[in-house]
């Protein structure tokens, strides 16, 4: 799982087995170790809400996701899920959620449980 913070702006990518983790077990979290503390980001499967959410609590995100927009999403061609999350009457969190692809240039990353990238050329 990775995540990229930039302003109001959270992106979350998930691989194959993240992504089935997700689907079938409700939760996926990540932990990163400091000298003396630490920061972890987490996704929870919720059922009955209607998009994506996040909260912010000890050192922790929580992105919370529709039960229901994670049925069939290991086996389908969607992509991910947005959600704009209003944080007061004017400012909003901007949400993403999306399966990680395999890049299309060299890299040393492991990428071998990564979604076969769309724009591959045969």
């Amino acid at each position: 799982m990775k995540i990229r913070i930039q302003g109001n702006s959270i992106r979350i990518r998930l691989s194959k087995s993240e992504v089935s983790q997700l689907a079938t077990e409700g939760t996926v979290k990540e932990n990163t170790s400091f000298l003396h503390s630490s920061f972890s980001y987490c996704l929870k499967s919720v059922s009955g809400i209607e998009a994506l959410s996040a909260s912010y609590e000890d050192d922790q995100i929580i992105m919370y996701v529709p039960e229901k927009l994670l049925t069939d999403w290991p086996a389908n061609n969607i992509i991910g899920f947005e959600a704009n999350m209003s944080i007061n009457e004017t400012d909003f969190l901007y949400l993403l959620l999306e399966k990680d692809f395999k890049c299309l240039d060299n890299t040393t990353e492991d990428q071998s449980d990564n979604f076969e990238n769309p724009n591959k050329t045969c």
